[in-house]
């Protein structure tokens, strides 16, 4: 029989040790030390330590983070980002989400251009940076092989994410996601947070901005879509640097962090 059939949590090794450990944590401080000793998923921990292992030529002399990447910023954001997961060279060698790669650049830069972020880059934990307002969150905490978790992986990590944001709603009044991975993963997390998502759920696009009920009759939530800032939307012009700042900026107002 297993540990839960004892009465008793599962491991972090176990598969359902997030299910089991995320409704616990009474703030995000708690939460995030959790999220960092988890280890339900083996492929991530195995390629996350090879990555940790071997490094890349350019940060042979880091010492790399290696574990589950936890979000970050105030406890009481008004406004959250949400990314895909760590990368295998930036937070998960840095142990920030988005610090120390190219997408994270074009990120902090645009934030910092918005009044969000109290710099325009994000190197390292300890670097000064610190966002306004904004908490930082990713639906998967681990650096998956060529940046694609699985769906059973993005499904195992789900209640960090649910109850980050549940600990974020009394304060938490909109989302800017990135990408359409983020999107997909975010939907039924706010659900289970506490928000009304209608049916059939609304699609993913850029610029796309939908409003979300709260259950308990709270104030709503307002859901922005935004293209991932990764290298290669970056470089195609898909997204721009001013597309990014436009749709962090209609956030902003929609949360009360800045004036329309």
């Amino acid at each position: 029989m297993g540990a839960a059939a004892h009465g008793r949590d599962p491991g972090p090794d176990a598969p359902g040790y997030p299910l089991h450990r995320a409704p616990r944590a009474a703030d995000l401080r708690e939460l995030d030390a959790a999220v960092t000793g988890c280890r339900a998923c083996p492929r991530l921990v195995a390629w996350r330590e090879e990555v940790a292992r071997v490094k890349r030529r350019a940060f042979r002399d880091w010492e790399y983070w290696g574990r589950p990447v936890p979000g970050f910023g105030p406890a009481n954001a008004a406004m959250a980002v949400v990314g895909l997961a760590p990368a295998a060279h930036g937070g998960n060698r840095t142990g920030r989400a988005f610090t120390g790669d190219p997408s994270g650049d074009v990120l902090f830069a645009a934030l910092h251009a918005e009044g969000l972020a109290s710099q325009p880059t994000a190197v390292r934990v300890g670097d000064g940076l610190e966002l306004s307002g904004v908490r930082i969150a990713v639906p998967v905490h681990c650096a998956p092989p060529a940046n694609r978790p699985t769906p059973g992986e993005r499904d195992t990590c789900r209640p960090w994410l649910a109850r980050e944001l549940r600990l974020l709603r009394p304060s938490l009044r909109s989302a800017v996601v990135l990408g359409g991975f983020g999107w997909q993963a975010l939907l039924p997390v706010l659900s289970a947070a506490g928000w009304v998502v209608p049916r059939p759920r609304p699609v993913f696009g850029h610029g796309v901005r939908t409003v979300l009920a709260d259950g308990a009759g709270g104030r709503p939530l307002q859901v922005f879509g935004c293209y991932h800032p990764s290298q290669r939307n970056v470089s195609t012009g898909r997204l721009t640097p001013q597309m990014l700042r436009e749709v962090l900026r209609t956030a902003a107002e929609a949360s009360g962090l800045r004036g329309a």
